[in-house]
């Protein structure tokens, strides 16, 4: 148990005199008395909830810690649906607000240097992803910096290390996944991952040719231009994941005798499954990084 001073009498009533931040020590309180009132995870909500965790760490209140480690993985969660659910808010405030508004999120930074402070570590996978998106230049340079914290606490050096190994490795998925891609177009024919052919003698070329112009498009986009997501690969391997073609639901075996039994009508319908192989390729991609994330920024959790 921390040492605390006596620091006399008011009205007759003992004085102690914690080593805390005043407003740390309030917001404890209110929490013990009222019940803890959490907001948004954003910046001003992580002010309240990080000191309420400093203090509920420090003098062993295991039920209020608790609850404020379960609010604070809603946003830098252990899980890819949460992570999925948290990119969502994001994106909607973006659209909403525009690009230019005030982070919804703060720094992950500062959720760092406090999940080592707590010692949280299960926080630390998603916060070492999110600032791995970031340029350097946005996160250390003072006139670029997207949050004071990056100079105000700094990462550790260890941290820095851990930072620019997991940047690296997370670059290089990006271009593993549109090396990926690729090579799953050689895979569509016959019996694309589990989906029959409905016609022996089409190796889907259309579908060949189109993964191809997305190969490009992607390598142009993520690699060369280093457009938005080209630092995040669970974000670009969902972008990729995007279905071939806007077919709507899928067709029973009698619809496709609308298309006449033309060879157009055909390709059409086999596309759509080559979409739905995108898809899952997709979705097994990122289910493999999200397991990854540790190893890259090597934290051991």
């Amino acid at each position: 148990m921390p040492s605390i001073d006596h620091a006399g009498d008011v009205e007759g009533c003992q004085v102690l005199a914690l080593h805390d931040a005043a407003e740390d020590v309030a917001n404890l309180l209110t929490a013990l008395v009222d019940g803890p009132n959490f907001g948004q995870n954003d910046p001003a909500d992580f002010e309240v909830v990080s000191g309420i965790l400093r203090l509920s760490t420090k003098y062993l209140v295991d039920s209020l810690r608790e609850k404020a480690l379960n609010h604070l993985a809603l946003a830098w969660p252990t899980t890819l649906k949460g992570w999925d659910a948290r990119e969502d808010i994001a994106r909607a405030q973006e659209l909403r607000d525009g690009s230019d508004a005030v982070r919804i999120y703060p720094s992950p930074i500062a959720v760092i240097n406090l999940a080592r402070e707590v010692n949280a570590p299960a926080l630390l996978p998603s916060a070492f992803y999110d600032l791995s998106r970031y340029h350097f230049t946005q996160i250390f340079d003072y006139g670029e910096s997207f949050d004071e914290s990056a100079w105000r606490c700094p990462l550790s050096s260890a941290d820095m290390q851990r930072l620019a190994l997991g940047k690296e490795a997370s670059q290089h998925a990006v271009t593993t996944l549109i090396r990926s891609m690729g090579s799953l177009s050689h895979t569509l024919h016959g019996h694309p991952l589990g989906y029959h052919s409905h016609s022996h003698g089409h190796v889907h070329r259309t579908c060949k040719r189109d993964f191809a112009e997305l190969v490009a498009l992607a390598t142009q986009h993520y690699l060369f231009d280093h457009e938005r997501g080209c630092m995040d690969p669970l974000y670009v391997a969902e972008e990729l994941g995007q279905p071939l073609y806007d077919l709507g639901q899928p067709m029973a075996a009698d619809d496709y005798g609308h298309f006449g039994g033309s060879r157009r009508g055909i390709e059409q319908a086999e596309c759509q499954a080559c979409a739905r192989a995108l898809e899952l390729w997709a979705a097994r991609e990122r289910e493999r990084m999200w397991k990854m994330i540790p190893l890259w920024f090597r934290l051991d959790v």
